[in-house]
């Protein structure tokens, strides 16, 4: 199997260049995060022209995660058990940034945010995964991205069988080594190098996942940055 992950950042912004891409490279699974799309307006007929199937998991907002398959979806999970909610930002750590919620005086239900989609495709079960960014160490969503990570955590581990292998893929925003960054120092202080969020990452590894492509390497690293 030929599996792909991509933090597409607009599924329909990106639309002709997903499409061309699928119809070049055919690989048999691929996972979308940040696809911005509500499930229902994902564009699965687009795709089911090149022979995917699709499963999408999103509101409509900054976040939205999605599995297409051409090997089969069977047992859609959209969010994981215990996945926990973000609340928002108190006035004390401020307003501003990737939805951010002001907490309210009244008690809002509210609901998981769209960032884990899971599927069995082909005998494999799959997780197209878009961790919390957490903005900073000093902030609310920090807290609520590394209770998310424990909750996955616990999540995987439960699903972890010798009959049926897992793929956790997606973006997790979180660098394992000071390799995965292109220059440290600019981290300091800053989200996705915090010893806490490396040992949450770490964790998902000593549940028995490993590293498809581990760190740190040796000779050019098969990372890509933008501004």
């Amino acid at each position: 199997m030929r599996l792909a992950t991509w933090n597409v950042n607009s599924v329909k912004a990106r639309l002709p260049r997903l499409l061309s891409w699928l119809d070049e490279t055919k690989p048999d699974v691929v996972c979308l995060q940040e696809t911005k799309c509500r499930a229902d307006r994902f564009p699965a007929g687009d795709v089911a022209e090149l022979g995917y199937e699709t499963a999408a998991h999103g509101d409509g907002r900054w976040n939205g995660v999605a599995v297409l398959s051409r090997v089969g979806i069977e047992d859609v999970s959209n969010g994981f058990p215990g996945e926990p909610v973000y609340e928002g930002e108190t006035d004390a750590e401020g307003a501003g940034g990737e939805g951010v919620q002001a907490k309210l005086s009244e008690p809002v239900l509210l609901a998981p945010e769209a960032r884990a989609i899971g599927a069995t495709c082909g005998g494999i079960r799959v997780w197209s995964l878009y961790a919390p960014n957490g903005r900073t160490p000093e902030s609310a969503h920090y807290r609520y991205k590394l209770e998310w990570f424990a909750a996955l955590r616990d999540a995987l581990a439960a699903e972890l069988s010798p009959e049926t292998p897992l793929m956790a893929t997606g973006d997790y925003n979180v660098a394992p080594t000071d390799d995965d960054v292109w220059d440290p120092s600019v981290f300091a202080g800053s989200t996705h190098v915090t010893p806490a969020e490396r040992r949450a990452l770490a964790e998902l590894r000593d549940i028995g996942l490993h590293d498809v492509v581990p760190t740190p390497m040796k000779g050019p690293h098969p990372y890509t940055y933008w501004d």
